[in-house]
């Protein structure tokens, strides 16, 4: 069955030339123009994908990111004109998977697009299994590739696809420094940016979920001016 895609977008023409681009792929469009439309797709049928913009009338994307967060892991994109770091940071760290600025080209679009689709649909496919069993105990963190599950000192943690492929790439790498463009080129599969805060978003986010002190995280470390470390001990 095709993807499903919901596309909101209040810009009418920059929405339909999306929707063309993403139905000539072979995807299932929806297209919104404001929140509370997306709001009630959503509550009808959760899409296998969003891509939201910021700026929107009724709501906003940032407000939609929570919605769906609450029930879903699916990819969300978000749109913007707005280039400050604070926004794209706090976009990230509600659980969106990643951020174009606009204007854009609908070519980079689509294939963001399917890249995130490729690694959420590995993810919940379980290709993993194909692989040498794995799993990692840290004091107290416990991620399996096998299940695919990530528990902290008993607790389940409830993680985005990207969040998990971050989080056992560290664990792989243990006592290790993992720069920034290190993690995000094994982890995103892409060509690292100087300006990317892609990274530091998602690790902000981490944290988050497993209540770790801003100032003093027990698990994820920052090695200032060089990357992030689990240590193994």
């Amino acid at each position: 069955m095709n993807e499903r895609i919901l596309v909101v977008e209040d810009e009418k023409e920059l929405a339909e030339l999306l929707s063309l681009y993403l139905r000539a792929e072979g995807y299932e469009v929806t297209v919104c123009h404001t929140g509370m439309q997306a709001r009630a797709s959503i509550g009808e049928k959760e899409p296998d994908m969003a891509i939201l913009d910021v700026m929107l009338p009724e709501d906003d994307g940032f407000s939609l990111c929570r919605r769906l967060r609450q029930t879903s892991f699916c990819p969300v994109m978000f749109l913007t004109a707005r280039t400050a770091d604070a926004d794209k940071i706090l976009g990230l760290n509600l659980g969106a998977d990643d951020y174009v600025t606009k204007p854009f080209s609908p070519m980079e679009v689509m294939a963001r697009v399917k890249s995130l689709l490729r690694r959420y649909h590995h993810y919940n496919s379980g290709l993993a299994q194909s692989q040498p069993v794995k799993e990692y105990d840290i004091r107290g963190l416990r991620i399996s590739r096998i299940s695919h599950s990530c528990e902290l000192y008993g607790k389940t943690l409830a993680l985005t696809p990207l969040e998990f492929d971050i989080l056992w790439h560290l664990c792989e790498h243990q006592g290790q420094v993992v720069s920034s463009e290190a993690l995000f080129e094994a982890v995103w599969k892409e060509k690292f940016l100087d300006s990317n805060n892609t990274v530091m978003g998602h690790i902000a986010r981490l944290r988050e979920k497993m209540g770790e002190p801003p100032r003093a995280p027990r698990f994820i470390k920052t090695v200032w001016g060089v990357g992030y470390t689990i240590e193994s001990r």
